[in-house]
């Protein structure tokens, strides 16, 4: 059995889907869910990092586990040490945590990783850049106005597709030679807010005006969904990328194939933006 946690997020959703089609049988979790959110036939429990006695049911007869902590967790100081030691007296003895790329460059502090390190699990470590996923915050702004507003347009991240992430995911979950690696995980080349705008554009066929926020302008937008120190700290990455520029072989190199482009993700997702 495999717990997924944040099982209905973009990442949660096609890694409960890689596993099912792998044959393994999986619990998928998350604070809101139900049998509508999972494919059919798949175990879903309704619980939160945030009440870890929550999750002894969920995790009762597990092998592995997927850990993704949200926002607000990371914002309040949560703390995953008793997840973990949950997790362990269920059955658990592999656990794949979904970090970030800050951490290797010190734009993160490392205690979601250092708890996994000291659980006596096998871990492995994904760090992900930015997801292409984050343009789904543009979504309102594209479809009434046609018009995205983010700051440092010219400065590029290589965006990494959430379903690679998740198959990457389901890799380290069933494979115990991925135990105690960290995988840095980006897309294939970086690209800029201005150049996604182009990209969602061409995608539905019509044009996409950029317009370039100040970092303050910014800041008061994201504050509104996110913690503070989280939003000062993501603002810090995408003024001043430095290494999280840098494109990482660790998705070709797992999967066999090259990392899905950010222009394949809005194909894929351009409903949204319609």
């Amino acid at each position: 059995m495999i717990v997924v946690t944040g099982a209905t997020g973009n990442v949660g959703r096609p890694l409960v889907q890689s596993l099912i089609e792998a044959g393994e049988e999986v619990t998928a979790v998350s604070r809101r869910i139900s049998a509508q959110d999972v494919p059919a036939g798949v175990r879903h429990r309704q619980a939160d990092l945030a009440d870890p006695a929550g999750l002894k049911a969920a995790v009762d007869g597990a092998t592995a586990l997927f850990l993704l902590t949200s926002g607000d967790f990371a914002g309040t100081g949560g703390s995953l040490d008793t997840v973990l030691e949950v997790a362990r007296a269920g059955g658990v003895r592999r656990v794949v945590l979904l970090s970030s790329q800050g951490v290797s460059t010190g734009h993160h502090p490392p205690v979601f990783e250092d708890a996994v390190k000291r659980s006596g699990l096998e871990w492995t470590l994904l760090r992900p850049g930015n997801f292409a996923s984050n343009a789904f915050q543009w979504a309102g702004t594209v479809r009434a106005q046609r018009a995205i507003a983010a700051p440092f347009g010219d400065v590029g991240l290589p965006a990494v597709h959430p379903a690679d992430i998740a198959e990457v995911a389901a890799v380290a979950l069933r494979d115990a030679r991925h135990a105690g690696h960290s995988y840095a995980l980006t897309g294939p080349a970086p690209i800029t807010p201005r150049q996604q705008a182009a990209a969602i554009g061409e995608v539905l066929g019509e044009p996409v005006r950029f317009v370039e926020q100040t970092r303050a302008e910014a800041k008061a937008q994201m504050i509104r969904f996110m913690p503070e120190p989280v939003v000062d700290s993501t603002l810090d990455i995408l003024g001043t990328p430095g290494s999280l520029q840098q494109v990482s072989p660790d998705v070709e190199r797992l999967l066999g194939r090259p990392a899905r482009t950010f222009a394949a993700w809005a194909a894929s997702n351009i409903a949204n933006f319609k």
